[in-house]
């Protein structure tokens, strides 16, 4: 999805905004770190670097625009508290960002929010509150307690001051690497995007912006096909740091005008990305923080290098992370389920071993059903969990298991 570039001058939040923004987060936020991919970069054909987001205070760059907001309270609004709603990066954001400035936090998470991010944010100096089974229902909850309280209610994205606050990435990054063509980066209701644009396309015009949502959660390019907001009916994604049904209405200006496309990204090429910035990058990113990878590994082609990818973020639960990386490794054709129906006699299922010993499939998990009523008296089914080696020896193993007679499912 293309977008018209109509210049910073337009929008309310400037340069010298975000410029103030970094100066105020000398010693609150870190820089941090831009490392080289050279798997990236052989597949791209260009420079690739990574944006180590994931490394930032409190695990993402939510640090930046919370403390940016709250520090702009006056001492009025400051003695009434704040209050947030999240599943978990701004939660943690806010709560840091509210303990170090003295001013009392709530947020309000949804209650099946991870444990070790409702920990984190609670460790922070946050008051927690699990209310609403989804974001959209906590997030009704901490604006009815804003109203309640007279408590300031903080918005993870569509507000000048965190927007300022997450431009400073793009300051980050021109400083980091001078050289850059493309910037990628994920998008939810935008404000980390609209920040990056505004600071990149005002000193570096010619430094192409790009957007990445996932498929499942992707509000973005209908609003700007439509040039307003618009709001998804559901949305969908392990990706539930950009899992956001309509755009703010403040970064969607931004992005707008600003930033040069938006693509998608599916889930396959999601877990693919987590899966490849944990073993060839040595680093552990959420999936909305891998999306700009996803990006790249989906149409390596498509961007002009030197490319840097923000890792926006880096706070995956343990579980989700399981499941996430056994879903790359079957994207990547590392991962393999099997059923096959055997005659129910001793060593049945040692000769099946054998056959997959014998093509190098590794068995991870074998179970045995025997008493589903669509099989015979003497016929056992097999699930096998394997790990193979890529999608060609996937084919390899079920041809192998073919011709020795087995039917596989």
């Amino acid at each position: 999805m293309q977008s018209p570039a109509h210049g910073p001058a337009a929008h309310s939040i400037t340069l010298d905004d975000i410029r103030g923004a970094h100066k105020m987060l000398s010693g609150v936020a870190r820089m941090t770190p831009m490392e080289g991919s050279r798997h990236l970069s052989a597949l791209v054909g260009s420079p690739v670097h990574l944006k180590c987001e994931n490394l930032q205070r409190t695990g993402s760059f939510k640090i930046r625009g919370a403390y940016v907001r709250i520090a702009g309270l006056s001492p009025e609004e400051r003695a009434a508290g704040v209050v947030a709603a999240s599943a978990g990066n701004h939660a943690q954001g806010v709560a840091l960002a509210a303990s170090l400035l003295g001013v009392r936090s709530t947020v309000f998470m949804p209650v099946g929010a991870p444990l070790p991010k409702i920990a984190a944010t609670r460790e922070y100096g946050a008051e927690v509150r699990l209310q609403g089974q989804v974001v959209d229902e906590s997030l009704r909850a901490a604006q009815a307690h804003a109203e309640r309280t007279g408590a300031v209610f903080i918005h993870p994205f569509d507000h000048p001051d965190i927007i300022a606050g997450q431009g400073t990435v793009g300051l980050e990054i021109l400083e980091q690497c001078p050289e850059v063509r493309t910037i990628v980066v994920g998008i939810g209701g935008g404000g980390l995007a609209a920040g990056v644009a505004i600071a990149v396309k005002t000193l570096r015009p010619d430094v192409r912006v790009v957007g990445v949502q996932a498929a499942g959660a992707a509000a973005y390019p209908p609003s700007l096909a439509a040039g307003r907001c618009v709001q998804l009916d559901a949305v969908a994604t392990m990706a539930d740091g950009i899992k956001v049904g309509r755009p703010g209405d403040v970064p969607f200006a931004v992005i707008r005008d600003l930033v040069d496309e938006v693509r998608t990204v599916s889930e396959d090429d999601l877990s693919s990305a987590l899966l490849l910035c944990l073993e060839r990058a040595k680093q552990v990113v959420e999936p909305a923080g891998a999306s700009p990878v996803a990006a790249l590994l989906a149409a390596p082609g498509a961007f002009e290098g030197p490319v840097v990818a923000v890792l926006s973020g880096g706070n995956v639960d343990p579980l989700l992370l399981q499941r996430i990386l056994r879903h790359g490794m079957a994207a990547a054709g590392r991962y393999l389920s099997l059923r096959i129906r055997l005659t129910d006699r001793p060593g049945a299922l040692a000769a099946l071993l054998e056959v997959l010993s014998a093509n190098d499939a590794n068995v991870l998990d074998v179970g045995h059903v025997r008493t589903d009523p669509r099989l015979g008296l003497t016929e056992v089914e097999v699930d096998l969990q394997l790990e193979t080696k890529g999608p060609e020896h996937c084919e390899a193993v079920t041809v192998a298991l073919r011709a020795a007679g087995y039917a596989v499912r």
